[in-house]
Order: structure tokens, then sequence, then C-alpha cells
């Protein structure tokens, strides 16, 4: 019995050494897991705030190649969290989008049907029928000598109904073939990119909701006079909403409402990142589709 009691007291610290060297590794491990989580975090958060690359490589050659690999444009990436103009960096644009050839044909054709396919004419006249009165026949057929007449509300008399005039609602609805309207956004976004209205911005983030920011940014970049900014979402921010709130020459617009009328009405066309990279895809993707018969069949006027 003394010999095993000898034993255990000899065994006693190594027992408590390993049991502190135990508690010590997990102590360790528990640091270890907690410096990681944090550093994850922190390499989480410093991705979402770094900065685009310096230049913004073109994402749709892969799938769709350009007509000319020569006509490549880029176009410089700017700030609009401050006044004073900031280059973040440069963005490559798709040249059969950006650098098309410009149709004015094409794009005069574009205006004019933006402008009547949604007018409809108000404007009406009576007819014989229409008009009150003349419901006798003001002479006799014969024995008078007179020119015959059933009713004095007749085209010919004055005060009566009107032969062929016009007669409401009329509308002037008709629909511009498919690649006619994709040529004309095509030409109109290279026109603006030609005559250097075209400007990349990062995002419509902006510090404050107060208009004159945007007008004193407006004058530094030599922007306008009426500007349309665009991004891919069709919720834009509330600080950009309130400022550009009570600028009438200042106009916000989604993506997908993008149009040739729009973009010639505004001096300045301002397109997020987002906003440029959804508009190639969308316009490469009806440049190269082979249904584009279908799109407008439902709109032709001889549907037998």
């Amino acid at each position: 019995m003394l010999t095993f009691l000898n034993k255990s007291k000899s065994l006693l610290p190594k027992i408590r050494y390993f049991a502190s060297t135990r508690s010590l590794r997990t102590t360790i491990e528990d640091l270890t897991k907690e410096n990681e989580t944090e550093l994850a975090a922190v390499t989480h958060s410093n991705a979402q705030e770094a900065p685009p690359p310096l230049i913004l490589a073109q994402s749709c050659l892969d799938v769709y190649q350009p007509v000319q690999l020569n006509a490549c444009r880029q176009v410089w990436i700017e700030n609009i969290d401050d006044v004073q103009e900031r280059k973040l960096g440069i963005i490559e644009l798709h040249p059969d989008v950006f650098a098309a050839q410009p149709r004015v044909d094409v794009i005069q054709e574009n205006i004019e049907w933006q402008r009547k396919y949604r007018f409809v004419s108000f404007a009406h006249t009576k007819t014989r029928a229409e008009v009150r009165g003349g419901g006798r026949k003001p002479w006799p057929q014969k024995g008078t000598g007179r020119a015959r007449h059933g009713s004095i509300r007749s085209p010919l008399f004055k005060g009566g109904g009107v032969a062929h005039g016009p007669r409401s609602p009329t509308t002037h609805f008709y629909m511009l073939p498919f690649f006619k309207r994709v040529m004309g956004l095509t030409s109109t976004l290279s026109v603006k990119l030609a005559q250097d209205d075209l400007h990349v911005i990062k995002n419509v983030e902006i510090p404050n909701g107060d208009y004159q920011f945007i007008k004193d940014l407006i004058i530094e970049r030599n922007w306008g006079p009426s500007v349309l900014i665009v991004d891919k979402e069709d919720i834009f921010p509330e600080n950009i909403c309130r400022a550009t709130d009570k600028l009438a020459y200042v106009n916000l617009m989604p993506a997908y409402s993008l149009n040739t009328y729009s973009m010639l009405k505004h001096d300045t066309l301002v397109l997020t990142i987002d906003a440029v990279r959804h508009i190639e895809e969308r316009l490469l993707y009806q440049l190269h589709r082979s249904d584009s018969w279908a799109k407008g069949a439902p709109f032709k006027l001889s549907q037998v």
C-alpha cells in the first residue's frame, strides 16, 4: 500500500503538467481561431473597400468577337463622391456597341418613331349625320328651279357637316423594325462617346443630398447643361434622388429604359460600371440573335 502511495505521489506532478499543457493547447487553439476569424473579417472588409483595378478588361470578348479588333475603346472611370475629379481606372468598351458606324438616318428614324408611336390625335369633326338640325328637306325636289338637296347640313352648306374630316381618337402607332431599334442605340452610344459626351462613374453614391453638390460637380466636370445618369438598378440611393429632385436638367434612368430619344435630349450621358456591362451584354445578345424576325411578327399590319 505504501509503495502504491509513493508511486501516486510521483505521478501527480506529471498529471498536473499534462493537464496544464492540455488547457494551454486549448487556449492557443481558441486564440488561433479568433485571430483567423478577425483576419478573415478584416480581409473581407478590405476587399469590399478596395478600389477597382486600373484597367477593367472587356468581359464579352470571349462570347461575342468584335467585327473590328482594332476599334477597341477605353474610357476613364471617374469618381462622384467629391466635386474634384479623380481618375479611378480605365474601362474597356466593346467596339460593336460603342464604336459602331454612326447611322444618322437610323437615329432620325428612331426619334420619329418614339415621338409618334405614343401620339394619339384627338382632332374630331362631325359628319352631316352628327350636326344638329337638317332633318327636313329644304325645298321640293322639282319645280323650284334650284338644285336638289335633302338637308341643310350637307357638306355643301355653310354650317353643315364635314366630309372626310379627322375622327378621334386616331393613333399614330407603328413599330420600327427590330434591327433599326438596336442600331439606333449602338449609333447613339457611339456618337456620344466620339463627341466626349459619355462618362463612366464607379457608382451613384454621393456624400449628401444637397442639390448644390450636383450643381458644383456638373460645373467642375463640364457636364451639361443637361445630364442623364444611368444605373443598372431602377432603385437609386436616397442622396442622389434628393439632390436631383430640384434640378430639372438632371435625370435618373435605369439601364433597361435607355433609349435614343433620351440620350439625344440630354447633352451628357453618365453611365455606371454596372450599367455599361449590362448595356453591352443586352445589346450584343440582340445583335447576334437568330430569331429577330419573330420579334416584329406581332406588329405586322397584314396578319392574315
